[in-house]
């Protein structure tokens, strides 16, 4: 495909612009929306754009979410591409999720575990069913629970299997971890590549792996092993210092998939891992990931890969709803001259074979 150089037209673009400005700002008799209110009350798009837009930062989330008119695909694209301009100054330390100030903690394996099950805020016992009161909701101040601190008494649910080696024991390596928005992703891609790419894929896209591997696209068991959801501190070792400082705290969610596994020539029969993690409260987003990741890893635990769900290069190579939103509306743009050079092709090829059917019908 010819990309063709777009000239003229800038009185046109100019009125676009313009025409988007009012679209977005809408009827000037209602108020405008503020960064404030996107942040509070959107907070689950705000999530999903940090996620997607690999930056954790509300403030410039909620903008983009307002810039981008709720789109949240385009939100997500301006934030990644302001994520570009920053100015990089050094790694966050590994942060400790079983040290995390929780305020969601589930598991579909254990109904009982040390620290008990937390529902947190969640839409999981709801009826799905349209709250007309938000119609016309009073200004009245509430009170929210605050985040419980997590303890000893919480610890990851997988490490209650680990103590008896009943799943496979966490990955020992020593390597840096991968960077994909430093480095563009490479095949074969490392474990922590695919993790850090389906961390910030698109989660329709993830939804729609992570189902099919459930429907028999993939030969998987899966169970929620734990999801938590809270308040992680990232801490930091400057150069001049020798030693770690806490330079904040960020919401994650986490999920451990716990896999059933019977066994290889090398391998003990024993449950297999799904991870996901990301910015925010994003349960949907987490199990979709765990459930791909575990999908991902058939080769390396010796089954057949045979569903797409299995297959490393098909699954990174579109779970980026940036680069697919790059290359499918593209073709909004002029392609003039690529369409003329088909459509005399198309001719040329229906005069030949016009002439050739005449030729065959004299000779006959």
């Amino acid at each position: 495909m010819a990309y063709v150089a777009v000239k003229g037209g800038e009185r046109a673009i100019d009125a676009a612009h313009a025409w988007l400005a009012e679209e977005r700002r809408g009827n000037p008799n209602v108020p405008a929306l503020t960064i404030a209110q996107i942040s509070q009350q959107l907070a689950r798009s705000v999530d999903r754009v940090m996620a997607e837009g690999s930056l954790y930062d509300r403030e410039l989330a909620a903008l983009a979410i307002k810039q981008a008119q709720g789109d949240l695909i385009e939100a997500a694209f301006l934030l990644r591409a302001y994520r570009t301009t920053l100015p990089r100054f050094g790694q966050s330390e590994p942060i400790q999720t079983e040290k995390m100030s929780l305020r969601r903690r589930i598991s579909a394996i254990f109904k009982d575990m040390p620290g008990g099950q937390r529902l947190g805020p969640t839409t999981d016992y709801s009826h799905r069913l349209l709250d007309f009161s938000l119609l016309d909701e009073p200004l009245i101040p509430i009170s929210v629970p605050s985040s419980e601190s997590a303890d000893d008494s919480a610890p990851l649910v997988t490490d209650l299997l680990g103590a008896e080696a009943l799943i496979e024991p966490h990955a020992d390596t020593q390597q840096p971890p991968a960077d994909l928005t430093m480095t563009p992703l490479e095949f074969p891609a490392s474990r922590d590549a695919r993790l850090q790419a389906l961390a910030r894929g698109d989660e329709g896209f993830l939804l729609a792996m992570g189902y099919s591997t459930q429907r028999g696209y993939g030969n998987t068991h899966p169970f929620v092993g734990e999801l938590r959801m809270g308040d992680v501190a990232v801490s930091i070792t400057p150069a001049e210092l020798g030693f770690s400082i806490e330079i904040g705290d960020i919401t994650l969610s986490e999920c451990q998939m716990i896999n059933q596994f019977t066994g290889s020539k090398h391998l003990p029969a024993q449950f297999t891992r799904g991870y996901g993690l990301c910015f925010g409260h994003a349960d949907r987003r987490v199990i979709a990931s765990a459930l791909v990741d575990r999908s991902l890893r058939s080769a390396e635990l010796g089954e057949p890969a045979t569903a797409p769900a299995q297959m490393v290069e098909f699954v990174l190579s579109h779970c980026d709803n940036i680069e697919a939103t790059g290359f499918v509306e593209h073709l909004k743009l002029p392609h003039h001259v690529d369409f003329q050079s088909e459509l005399e092709m198309v001719r040329a090829l229906r005069a030949t074979a016009a002439l050739s059917s005449s030729e065959t019908d004299a000779a006959s």
